[in-house]
């Protein structure tokens, strides 16, 4: 384990093949997200738990009525509802799909209220691994989550509390203003290192695809993400208060109520308030 809680590469690998991280925390934005990103080799490990900053359903009410439903909570339980069947197929029970407290879209807005959850909801578990998003300016909540799981880490750490080593899980980004899932952003943050590419076995790859038939009001959104392979890599160290990448970036292009700068200026507000400051 790095001071930073980065996993080392072989360290990475050997966790994935499950040699060890027999405890695992997957930190997603949404439900579905811990599906997208590493559906497929949950069963490699002893003990999972899925902790959502959101519960995947926007204040707007766009999504609900897409789905057919009247309201904003009618979404967020059948959202629930979708994660909780997804989850007993890979093995994880009810009790271990625990959501932090956020809406959809504004997990910005509660940095540090979600910080010292997820630090403390890790204290109690005391995962030896955790899984989570990159940092690429894909949905602000993704980007939410990796922060949160960094700033949270090195809150453990500076009360002197066990805390994971954390990788990541690909999600979705603007490539050259252009939608790519699957992959992580080709330029490396700075202390980066080579990703993992897992190759699922038929098994795996049917476990997913049957998780992923769970979430019936995404199915949209998941066609566009892979099955056959999973990638992960140790999280590098980022600073939030720098863009992921030149350019626009992808949730820019949504009317979603916030822009990267804004999402920056919330982000370095919340380190401060936790005395966090610089990269993490």
């Amino acid at each position: 384990m790095s001071a930073r809680g980065g996993a080392e590469p072989t360290g990475l690998k050997r966790a994935l093949a499950g040699w060890t991280g027999s405890t695992v925390a997957i930190v997603a934005a949404h439900p579905d997200d811990e599906t997208i990103g590493a559906g497929g080799v949950l069963p490699r490990f002893k003990a999972v738990t899925f902790l959502h900053l959101t519960d995947g359903a926007p204040r707007d009410g766009r999504d609900a009525a897409a789905a057919g439903l009247k309201t904003r909570e009618a979404y967020a339980a059948a959202r629930r509802r979708e994660l909780l069947a997804a989850a007993q197929l890979a093995g994880v029970p009810p009790s271990r799909c625990i959501e932090l407290g956020g809406v959809d879209q504004e997990a910005s807005l509660y940095f540090e209220c979600l910080t010292r959850r997820l630090a403390d909801r890790l204290n109690e578990i005391q995962p030896e691994l955790i899984f989570t998003h990159p940092y690429e300016g894909g949905h602000p909540d993704h980007d939410a989550a990796a922060l949160v799981v960094c700033a949270a880490c090195r809150l453990l750490e500076r009360e002197g509390k066990p805390f994971p080593v954390v990788a990541e899980f690909t999600s979705y980004h603007a490539q050259q203003e252009r939608f790519t899932a699957g992959l992580f952003l080709p330029v490396l943050p700075a202390g980066g290192s080579e990703q993992t590419v897992v190759v699922l076995s038929e098994a795996e790859r049917e476990l997913k695809r049957r998780m992923f038939s769970c979430f019936m009001t995404q199915q949209k959104v998941l066609s566009a993400f892979p099955i056959a392979v999973e990638r992960f890599r140790p999280a590098p160290i980022y600073d939030f208060t720098q863009p992921p990448h030149p350019g626009r970036l992808h949730y820019e292009s949504f009317d979603w109520g916030i822009t990267g700068a804004r999402w920056r200026g919330l982000a370095e507000q919340a380190l401060r308030r936790l005395g966090l400051e610089g990269p993490l």
